[in-house]
C-alpha cells in the first residue's frame, strides 16, 4: 500500500507509531493462531482417543445385551426395559477456548426406582452387567458430542484467521502429461490475445467431432454417486452435457475469443488445458470435473483432439475431501509460513496416497526436530519424488490447488528427451538417486 505523506518530523513520528502498533497487532494475531492450532490439535487427539474407546466399549456392551437376551425370553426382556429406571438431562452451557465460544455439556442423572428397571428375580445377573455397561457409556457419548462440536467451531475460527485455508473440495479434473499431448493438433493462445499463451493449450473441435464427443460423453458409464451436494461450479461435465447439446460449448468448452492459427478460424468448440505446475510438465483439463469410471474417462477423453494418446497422471474424481490450501500456507519443509514451528503432514497437506502421506510425515517429523535444534530444514531435490511433492504443495504459482499423488509428471523433464517410456523412467530414477549424493 502506498502512502502520500508530508516529509515532516511530525508525520514521521505518526508513521513510526502506526508501524509499532501494526507490528504488535501482527504478533498478537500470530500468537493467537499458534495457540489456537495447538489447542485444536489437543482436542482432535482427545476426540479420536475417546471415539476409538467408545467404539470398542459399545461393541462389548452389545455383546453383553445379546448374552442377557439368550438367558431370558423376548417378552421378559421387552417388559423389563419398558420403563426406564434412570432419567437423564443434559445442561448445555458455553465455555471459551482462545475467545472462541464452544459448548460445555453436563450430564445429570436421577434414579426413579433404583438402579435397574426390573426386580432382581426377573432377569439374570448378565442383564445387570449389560445395564451397568450401557450406563457408563452415556457420559462418554455426551463428552464426545461436546468435543465434536468444539472441533468444528475451532476449525471455523482457524479458517477465518488463516484466510480460508481449511476448505472442502468436491471435484477434481483429470491431469495429463505434457509429453503425451500431440502438439501438431493443438494450439497455444489466450482469449482475445490478452497474453499468457504458454499457460493454456486448446484442443479444437469441429461441429461433427463435437457432437460425436458429447454423445459418447452423456452415454458413458458413471461411478456410484455418493450422497453429497455438488456445487454448480463443480458440476460433472457429463451432467452439464445432459442439459443440452450446446451447454458445454457455452461453458468450459466455449471457443469465444480464440482463433486456431492452423486454420485461421474460430473452432466450433475447445477443450482448454491449463498448466498444472510451474515446470509445465502437466496440464489440467479445465472444467472437466467428472464422475465417470476411470476406464470411461480414458476412452471418452482420448477422443479430444490432441489427447488421443494422452497419459493420465490423475483421473477426475467426485468426492468430499478436506485439506488445507498448502501453496498459500506451507513451506517446502511442511511448516507454516506464518508459524514456522507448526508442521502439517499427511493427506491434509494435499498429498494423495499412503506412501505420499507417509513421506510427508517423515519429512515433517525430521524438519520439526531440526527446527527445535536450530538447524536448517531438510528439503530434498526436486528430482526426487518426495522433493517434487513437497515443492508442488508449496508452489505459490498453483492457484486451483488439488491433491496430488506420486507420478512422473511432477518431476522436471529429463534432457535430452527419451522417447521410450521404460528408458525414460529408468533415467529419471537414476537422476533422483544421483541428486541424493
Amino acid at each position: 500500500m502506498r502512502l502520500n505523506v508530508n516529509p515532516t518530523r511530525m508525520e514521521l513520528g505518526k508513521l513510526k507509531s502506526r508501524l509499532k502498533t501494526a507490528t504488535r497487532g501482527h504478533k498478537l494475531l500470530k500468537d493467537k493462531t499458534d495457540e489456537m492450532i495447538r489447542r485444536f490439535s489437543e482436542i482432535i487427539r482427545e476426540d479420536k482417543a475417546l471415539r476409538d474407546s467408545l467404539e470398542t466399549e459399545i461393541s462389548l456392551t452389545l455383546k453383553k445385551f445379546s448374552l442377557a437376551r439368550t438367558l431370558a425370553s423376548k417378552s421378559d426382556v421387552e417388559l423389563a426395559f419398558a420403563m426406564p429406571a434412570v432419567s437423564v438431562e443434559i445442561d448445555c452451557d458455553v465455555k471459551t477456548v482462545m475467545n472462541v465460544p464452544v459448548p460445555k455439556l453436563t450430564l445429570n442423572k436421577s434414579e426413579n426406582k433404583g438402579k435397574y428397571p426390573y426386580s432382581f428375580g426377573f432377569l439374570t445377573e448378565e442383564a445387570d452387567v449389560a445395564v451397568d455397561a450401557a450406563g457408563a457409556l452415556i457420559e462418554k457419548m455426551v463428552k464426545l458430542a461436546e468435543l465434536e462440536k468444539a472441533t468444528a467451531m475451532l476449525a471455523e475460527e482457524i479458517e477465518k484467521l488463516c484466510g480460508n485455508y481449511l476448505s472442502f473440495y468436491d471435484a477434481a479434473a483429470p491431469i495429463v502429461t505434457a509429453d503425451s499431448i500431440d502438439f501438431d493438433k493443438v494450439f497455444s493462445a489466450s482469449r482475445y490475445d490478452r497474453g499468457g499463451e504458454d499457460d493454456y493449450i486448446h484442443c479444437p473441435f469441429n461441429k461433427e467431432e463435437y457432437e460425436h464427443f458429447i454423445n459418447e460423453l452423456i452415454n458413458a458409464e458413471s461411478a456410484v454417486v455418493h450422497d453429497f451436494d455438488v456445487y454448480e461450479g463443480c458440476m460433472p461435465i457429463e451432467k452439464l452435457a445432459k442439459r443440452g447439446l450446446d451447454a458445454p460449448r457455452f461453458g468450459p468448452m466455449k471457443p469465444v475469443g480464440l482463433v486456431n492459427p492452423k486454420t485461421g478460424h474460430r473452432p466450433w468448440a475447445c477443450v482448454q488445458l491449463r498448466r498444472e505446475n510451474s515446470q509445465g510438465t502437466m496440464f489440467n483439463l479445465v472444467g472437466f470435473q467428472t464422475n465417470l469410471k476411470f476406464g470411461e474417462q480414458k476412452r471418452v477423453f482420448s477422443m479430444i483432439s490432441g489427447l488421443e494418446n494422452a497419459e493420465f497422471v490423475r483421473y477426475g474424481v467426485m468426492h468430499r475431501n478436506s485439506f488445507i490450501n498448502s501453496p498459500k500456507l506451507l513451506n517446502a519443509d511442511y511448516s507454516m509460513r506464518t508459524c514456522p514451528n507448526i508442521f502439517f503432514a499427511g493427506q491434509i497437506t494435499g498429498v494423495e496416497g499412503y506412501m505420499e502421506s507417509a513421506s510427508s510425515g517423515i519429512l515433517a517429523g525430521i524438519n520439526a526436530v531440526r527446527y527445535a535444534e536450530g538447524k536448517e530444514p531438510l528439503i530434498l531435490s526436486q528430482f526426487t519424488m518426495m522433493g517434487a511433492l513437497s515443492r508442488y504443495i508449496s508452489d505459490e504459482t498453483v492457484e486451483s490447488f488439488q491433491p496430488m499423488g506420486a507420478n512422473f509428471g511432477i518431476l522436471p523433464p529429463i534432457e535430452p528427451k527419451i522417447r521410450d517410456k521404460k528408458e525414460r523412467y529408468a533415467a529419471l530414477a537414476k537422476r533422483a538417486l544421483n541428486s541424493l549424493n
